[in-house]
């Protein structure tokens, strides 16, 4: 059973004598026969054993913890909240506690926080038309449909457009 090439630390120093010697074909060669995508490089290779791959990662470039973007107040009663500290210290003591202990945003909305995350990275008009399937009512500001018309309205209209192209 043959390993498969995927990045250069499998070649050793056989890249290097295929220049050195002059033999661009064999170079070439190596060089298609290696992984095109940057995770396989060798310098991006981590151990996985232990932690998951996150961690790793953190660890290994020193970052800290990622941050608490939207905070679920069914599972957390007490969010973090740096109001008081700003009334009575200014902005530039919100700017420390928000620095040391970053507020997340509280949200109630109606939606599983899934779903909001979800629609957030949505443009706006996928957010409008989730937003009108489920409420499903008919009301001021629904006239225009965003549906693509059946083939034979298509048809239909054209045909109406080129009797107006005729009769002009």
């Amino acid at each position: 059973m043959s390993n498969v090439l995927v990045n250069e630390s499998q070649l050793g120093t056989r890249l290097n004598h295929a220049i050195d010697n002059g033999r661009r074909g064999e170079f070439a060669l190596l060089l298609a026969l290696l992984s095109t995508d940057a995770r396989d490089m060798a310098q991006f290779q981590t151990d996985l054993l232990g932690k998951n791959i996150d961690d790793q990662l953190r660890t290994k470039f020193d970052l800290a913890a990622p941050l608490q973007l939207v905070s679920d107040l069914s599972v957390d009663s007490s969010p973090v909240e740096h109001s008081r500290i700003f009334r009575e210290g200014g902005a530039r003591a919100f700017q420390l506690a928000q620095a040391i202990q970053s507020e997340a945003m509280v949200t109630r909305g109606s939606e599983p926080v899934e779903m909001q995350q979800v629609l957030t990275n949505c443009d706006l008009l996928t957010r409008e038309k989730f937003i009108r399937s489920k409420s499903k009512e008919v009301g001021y500001g629904d006239a225009i449909d965003f549906e693509s018309p059946h083939f034979v309205d298509i048809l239909s209209k054209q045909r109406q457009m080129s009797r107006i192209m005729e009769a002009c």
